[in-house]
């Protein structure tokens, strides 16, 4: 039998169950964290003995994504879980932030935290289970880790704030905060909103900290019942020589940091490691590791003995003083929207693009299936920090700062239905020296205003960072630098318009932080946000008010539902035939909407009206100058409108008996003809004698009964533009070329 220990508390009005002992029994220690429907598997397991090779401390963190979690198999030729979604890497580093100063910076073993989800649903959101099994297995284990700590989110809906809202609730909301914390104060904070209030941030924030110490405390009990004793690890440090040198040198090193310029400090601060590595060097050959790591150690004392002690900065700014900034907008000819921010050494260059309604983004995760319109790409170059390194795919980091980006933009966009043009914007870092995300949130704001899409408000952002002794004892700094930054404890990224607050991001290096702390980070970060936007404003004050000619055009017409299979035809036969005509995209979705999409403003109105005329109603009385598309015994069948066609039978082709229809029209011959009648089904009846005795009455003695001519015009008819409706749930795909006609769904899901 196992011994199963289990613990159990009200969160948010739902049951919270922490349990261990049942599964995966050989890993250091192993919670099963149960919300309502939501289930995830947390482990912790710490190597015994230091791993040499590294010169960090190597945690990692893992969350493993299952879909069978929502009983779905996944898709792919393999029909199973490949490399971690996007998704999943943000929940890594939801889950690793929290954990990382709770552990000591010295140890060497190798430290890993997994994470799978084993049940999921939209009521409970798997990232805060995940964080707070992560939370109690690694208070349970033998790690020295010094929690616990829980996790809790607020949304704030109809002027409201919600403990732990449910998927829907997050989405008709104006904020998604997530806070984690324990009895050592907040760890953590993320956030997404629109424009949201300081004030309410600052509530939302300390309630989510006030419902995670109930779960802290049902840890700690958890513990006392299962939890092993925290063993003893060798922690690693600089030998106690190397550290002394360089203590010897302490005022050197002060005098160094001091320098403004990146490069100058470097070159001051470079020739005593070259120094101390060739003096000690015989004696230890990782002397210049060593040295480096202890460098590091001296000069963070410096730093923070200089911020605490006079109140100054390095580069001589006030606290609250932000670097030189600088905006610019249009740099580049041929893309569709560019922006550059310069703030100090950080530069960024966004680039913004417009594609059709297909380019959107597919995302299936644990809580949806949902295709996203905007998207946002951060880039880190090594050349950005004057290094030389192999280019990878993006890192966890790049990841992570991109999605901070994101959220803090996609809620100034205009909706899908005002501005149906798919949006991704990428953000190449030029330089860096201190919170290149908050650049980009800058230089992508005015690369969406440059290509003129109507975004709500300009969008800023600011780092403020942090030097804490002690609640009496402790100084903000507005715009920080690296070498701050590394001496520092807090890295508190903020991002808004001049109402309100649009993102969040908190990573700390002290062991909790208390709110006030924050709120007084909150009002800094406003303050300098305001005179970003004075600077972003003075470029560009609002959206373009026309497209780049390079951007593609786009329109949208309805079309009645249950006429949709006419713009499709058989086997996507029609739509395939527009796109090739007028040289466009066409997306249809399954309430009527069609979205038209081309390179050439005339090709996309083009379409538009011909989806138009083949989906209108015709009436009797009509008069078209038709192409005949085929002939029969009995009549006929003339194209009036495109992908339309109506029998002109033979009785109606002229005055007089006609024993032939060869003797009257042939194939590709222009004929002008009258609706005489519509069916139900839409099948119509098509008159040239109607026409010819009209004639015969207005012109007499003149030829009516005269050949039609050849020609291979199009129709000339056009008619009005249907209103725009709702956001679909669905859309139709167009077969590709190599697939059978009717081989697959037309339509595919918007939201699960």
């Amino acid at each position: 039998m196992f011994d199963v220990h289990k613990v159990e508390v009200d969160f948010a009005g739902r049951t919270l169950t922490l349990e261990t002992g049942q599964l995966a029994r050989q890993a250091d220690a192993a919670v099963k964290a149960s919300y309502g429907d939501t289930v995830v598997l947390c482990t912790a397991v710490c190597e015994d003995r230091p791993n040499p090779n590294v010169d960090f401390m190597p945690l990692r963190v893992d969350f493993e994504e299952k879909m069978y979690a929502v009983g779905r198999i996944p898709g792919g030729f393999f029909k199973r879980e490949g490399r971690p979604s996007e998704e999943a890497t943000l929940i890594c580093r939801k889950i690793d932030r929290p954990i990382r100063p709770l552990v000591p910076k010295g140890l060497r073993n190798e430290l890993q935290v997994i994470c799978t989800a084993l049940s999921a649903e939209n009521q409970n959101a798997v990232d805060v289970v995940a964080m707070i099994g992560a939370a109690a297995a690694m208070h349970l284990s033998r790690v020295p880790f010094e929690g616990p700590f829980a996790a809790a989110e607020v949304g704030w809906l109809d002027g409201e704030l919600i403990l732990n809202p449910s998927f829907e609730e997050k989405e008709a909301g104006q904020m998604e905060l997530l806070v984690a914390a324990g009895p050592m104060g907040v760890l953590q904070v993320e956030m997404g909103g629109q424009e949201v209030p300081e004030d309410i941030v600052l509530q939302g924030i300390e309630m989510a900290a006030a419902a995670c110490q109930p779960v802290a405390e049902v840890m700690e009990e958890l513990r006392q019942q299962a939890g092993k004793p925290k063993a003893e690890f060798p922690l690693w440090e600089p030998a106690p020589e190397i550290r002394e040198a360089l203590e010897a040198r302490a005022d050197e090193i002060g005098q160094a940091v001091q320098a403004a310029d990146k490069a100058e400090r470097a070159a001051a601060l470079d020739p005593i490691v070259e120094e101390l590595t060739e003096q000690f060097s015989d004696e230890y050959p990782d002397a210049r590791h060593q040295i480096s790591e202890a460098m590091a150690a001296v000069t963070r004392e410096q730093m923070r003995a200089l911020l605490l002690n006079e109140r100054r900065r390095v580069d001589g700014r006030a606290p609250d003083q932000i670097r030189p900034l600088q905006a610019e907008a249009g740099l580049l000819p041929r893309t569709h929207g560019s922006g550059l921010f310069t703030r100090g050494e950080t530069q960024v260059l966004s680039l913004t693009t417009l594609g059709a309604v297909r380019d959107q983004k597919l995302v299936r995760t644990l809580e949806e299936e949902e295709y996203h319109r905007f998207m946002h790409h951060y880039n880190f170059p090594p050349f950005c920090t004057g290094e030389a390194r192999a280019l990878r795919g993006a890192s966890r980091r790049e990841i992570g700062h991109g999605a901070l980006v994101k959220r803090s933009l996609e809620r100034m966009l205009p909706p899908e239905e005002e501005f149906p043009y798919t949006i991704r914007v990428v953000s190449e870092v030029l330089e860096s020296n201190g919170s290149s995300s908050m650049a980009s949130t800058c230089a992508s704001s005015l690369s969406l205003m440059d290509a003129g899409v109507p975004i709500k408000a300009a969008v800023a952002g600011i780092s403020v960072g942090l030097v804490y002794e002690s609640e009496d004892n402790y100084l903000l700094l507005t715009d920080i630098q690296g070498l701050e930054d590394a001496a520092g404890d807090m890295d508190f990224k903020v991002t808004g318009t001049e109402s309100g607050v649009n993102g969040l991001h908190l990573d700390i290096k002290a062991k909790g932080l208390p709110s006030a702390v924050l709120a007084e980070g909150l009002q800094q970060a406003k303050h300098a946000r305001l005179e970003i936007l004075e600077t972003m404003n003075a470029t560009i004050s609002g959206p373009r008010a026309e497209l780049s000619p390079y951007a593609p055009r786009m329109t949208v017409l309805t079309v009645p539902p249950d006429k949709i299979g006419m713009v499709i035809g058989p086997g996507g036969k029609t739509i395939r035939r527009f796109e090739e005509e007028f040289e466009v995209k066409i997306d249809v979705e399954d309430d009527g909407q069609v979205f038209l999409f081309g390179e050439s403003a005339e090709g996309v109105e083009k379409a538009r009206a011909a989806i138009h005329d083949l989906t209108r109603d015709v009436q009797v009385g009509e008069v078209f100058t038709g192409k005949v598309v085929t002939i029969t015994d009995f009549g006929a069948f003339v194209e009036i409108l495109p992908g339309r066609d109506g029998l002109l039978h033979i009785s109606d082709l002229e005055q007089k008996r006609t024993e032939r229809v060869e003797d009257v029209v042939s194939v590709g011959d222009e004929v002008q003809v009258k609706v005489i009648e519509v069916e139900p089904g839409g099948k119509m009846k098509l008159s040239r004698k109607a026409l010819l005795e009209r004639d015969h009455g207005e012109n007499r003695g003149g030829d009516s009964s005269r050949r039609p001519r050849r020609n291979s015009g199009k129709p000339s008819h056009r008619g009005n533009e249907s209103s725009n409706g709702g956001r679909p749930r669905r859309r139709y795909e167009a077969p590709k070329d190599d697939e059978e006609p009717g081989s697959g769904a037309y339509f595919r899901d918007k939201k699960r």
